[in-house]
């Protein structure tokens, strides 16, 4: 073990790609493998103030949010538009504002977006799911769904959207962080997963559809903090979430309709204050993470990688981090699950990863200042960049 670690370490410095830090899930007994290669970084866009989600044209370039209401384009050519938004009542305060975006199937025909945002006040503000059409110098945003409970806290939006292939919706919804206990409520939409139409229904075949609650009936999974990562495996079909703990306790979990997966009864972290959540790290009827990172990370964006420009990551998670600013891969072939830092020269608080068409993984910066960074193999000499895309 010892002269493997040595070597591993020998050939990070001799190539400057992947770190050999890494996070084990608990109970882990064995380093993950070390993940070796070389890359080029370039950026590919810019000035960007707080974006929160990006999502590439199929037509090329970039749209990414911005939390204040605006979504910045990027076309494939470079050239930026930055398209205002007009909302009904966008609540924008601590994590609240513009958050997710995907585009329609018919998005290079019909220029059709749906966004996760916060609409409201400071006294009920609530997580909502819209839609808009970018055809127009100030599209107007049509809300769709309104998750009927209202809190008074400007955090743990939750927010992440995906698209399943019935075309039903997942989002995420956070538990608003003074309101923990609702997460373990069926009559509350906080702290759950919910599955809806585009037109903002529950799905028929919802676990809970015939619950007596509006709430119960939306409820794909329940028990959770702030669940910000968001992915469907298209190779196997596994749905994959994580989740912000408190002090210690950010999750991976592995969805399945109907479970629990334990908040705040259940968590493997500790209050900001230094005291103690919860006695149990397991409780019998609730799911274990599949893997648990403490001390905290920050978990914030997700996507699975399955192609061949970067072969050693060929199926791992790939996870954005705020707090330890760093991307992290996680092997799906791997029990116990474990995270090692790749691409050691970010050092930024990312935001959300995307794999591009061309095999490329991009990464969305945070703050005032973010950009979208791309990450490809360093060509061999004599071979240029754009062959490799």
């Amino acid at each position: 073990m010892k002269s493997g670690l040595l070597n591993g370490w020998r050939m990070w410095a001799a190539s400057c790609f992947f770190t050999l830090s890494s996070t084990l899930a608990t109970g882990a007994t064995a380093e993950p493998p070390v993940l070796t290669g070389n890359y080029h970084q370039t950026q590919v866009a810019g000035y960007l103030t707080f974006p929160w989600a990006a999502v590439e044209n199929p037509l090329g370039g970039w749209l990414i949010t911005e939390r204040s209401g605006d979504i910045i384009e990027y076309d494939h050519a470079g050239q930026r538009q930055e398209i205002p938004l007009q909302f009904n009542q966008l609540y924008v305060a601590g994590q609240g504002g513009l958050l997710d975006i995907k585009l329609a199937h018919d998005f290079t025909e019909s220029r059709r977006v749906y966004l996760s945002y916060a609409t409201g006040n400071e006294n009920k503000n609530y997580l909502t799911f819209g839609t808009a059409v970018l055809n127009a110098k100030e599209p107007v945003v049509t809300d769709i769904f309104t998750l009927p409970t209202p809190k008074d806290t400007p955090v743990h939006y939750g927010g992440r959207l995906l698209q399943l292939p019935d075309d039903t919706w997942l989002m995420t919804s956070g538990d608003g962080f003074d309101y923990r206990e609702q997460a373990q409520q069926k009559n509350s939409f906080l702290g759950k997963v919910l599955r809806f139409t585009t037109e903002g229904k529950p799905a028929a075949d919802n676990p809970f559809i015939h619950g007596e609650s509006l709430a119960e009936k939306y409820i794909y999974t329940l028990g959770h903090r702030n669940p910000q990562g968001l992915i469907r495996d298209p190779e196997s079909g596994k749905i994959w979430l994580h989740e912000h703990g408190p002090d210690g306790g950010d999750e991976i979990n592995l969805l399945v309709p109907g479970n629990n997966y334990g908040w705040p009864v259940v968590t493997q972290g500790k209050d900001y204050s230094g005291a103690r959540i919860s006695p149990f790290s397991h409780y019998e009827g609730m799911q274990d993470p599949a893997l648990n990172w403490t001390p905290s990370i920050a978990p914030s964006g997700m996507t699975v990688y399955h192609n061949d420009v970067f072969p050693a990551l060929q199926n791992h998670l790939l996870v954005t981090s705020l707090k330890n600013k760093a991307l992290y891969a996680v092997s799906l072939d791997q029990n116990p699950m474990a995270a090692v830092q790749i691409f050691a020269t970010i050092n930024e608080r990312l935001r959300d990863v995307i794999i591009g068409r061309d095999g490329a993984i991009y990464v969305l910066t945070d703050g005032e200042r973010a950009r979208i960074m791309r990450f490809s193999p360093l060509r061999p000499e004599n071979v240029p960049e754009h062959s490799l895309r």
